[in-house]
């Protein structure tokens, strides 16, 4: 990959934004980043103060970067317009100001809930971003990343305290993919070289043929932590009962919403292996069980758990 890359990134102050930055600042790239609110002087990061609905600010991000990468999104919403706000018109944004400033690649970071537009108002969002981005003049590549864990993540967090007590609570059957931040990362900076394929909708996961089942990935989570785990599947109905519960106690700050439910209930969020990244481009390098044990002892270490 060439070094030196002039990379603005939507999103770097969230979980996967965040290591993106690092991981870039190894790499020797220049990274602006936009931010909301002020953050700590970091060598070889400019902060941007704006926001997804401040086109100036999304101007100032954009100019003179060789590649944007938009990792920035609403991944929960009281309601359809909160995500449209937040994926829709705030991707349509980033793609105008790239489009003025006249980068070299445009990395869109969406979701594999792109694939069910008509399940929850969160995938139509990231299918509506998804289609913005292929009718734009930017030379663009999709990334779906399946369910993102590592150090660091508040989501997998939740998991991993329930664990600690000796069960998990997941929705009904089925399976899904995974993939460690770190490798999730690397790819996005593999995409952003001038040199790799354009048009791409990639799929990446942990390399593991098939997925996981909620059973085996319940029993991994349990053997990083050193323990055996009961892995609870609840019905559709007790989680919209649970939901409704969250929504009259937290209102707006609620995590888990019917939309969500609907989206967590789907039992297949395996990734699609036609979809994959070209191998000379890019390969998972995390195995699982050990990525999730060296989360375990992140979170240990930070007195998360």
């Amino acid at each position: 990959m060439v070094a030196d890359l002039k990379l603005a990134i939507t999103g770097g102050t969230g979980f996967v934004g965040g290591r993106l930055i690092e991981l870039a600042r190894v790499a020797g790239h220049e990274v602006r980043a936009l931010t909301r609110r002020p953050q700590q002087p970091r060598d070889g990061v400019t902060w941007i103060q704006g926001a997804l609905d401040d086109q100036a600010s999304l101007d100032r991000l954009a100019e003179d970067a060789d590649t944007l990468i938009h990792v920035a999104g609403v991944i929960n919403a009281p309601d359809p317009a909160g995500f449209e706000a937040g994926n829709v018109m705030g991707t349509s944004a980033v793609i105008a100001a790239a489009e003025k400033a006249g980068v070299q690649r445009f990395i869109h970071v969406s979701s594999l809930s792109a694939r069910e537009p008509k399940l929850s108002a969160y995938g139509a969002s990231k299918a509506g971003s998804e289609a913005l981005v292929a009718a734009s003049a930017l030379t663009y590549a999709i990334v779906r990343p399946p369910a993102v864990y590592g150090p660091g993540d508040k989501e997998t967090f939740e998991l991993y305290r329930m664990a600690k007590r000796g069960f998990i609570i997941l929705p009904p059957e089925g399976r899904l993919s995974l993939i460690h931040v770190d490798d999730l990362g690397r790819l996005l900076l593999a995409l952003s070289d001038p040199s790799a394929p354009k048009g791409l909708l990639v799929e990446p996961d942990d390399g593991r043929h098939g997925g996981w089942s909620h059973g085996e990935f319940g029993r991994a989570l349990g053997k990083a932590l050193g323990r055996t785990v009961a892995t609870v599947s609840l019905s559709r109905p007790i989680l919209d009962f649970f939901a409704k519960v969250d929504g009259w106690i937290r209102r707006d700050r609620a995590k888990l919403t019917a939309d969500r439910v609907a989206y967590f209930c789907h039992p297949d969020w395996m990734v699609d292996p036609g979809r994959g990244a070209p191998e000379e481009l890019w390969k998972p390098e995390v195995a699982t069980e050990q990525g999730l044990a060296d989360t375990a002892k992140w979170y240990r270490e930070a007195g998360w758990l």
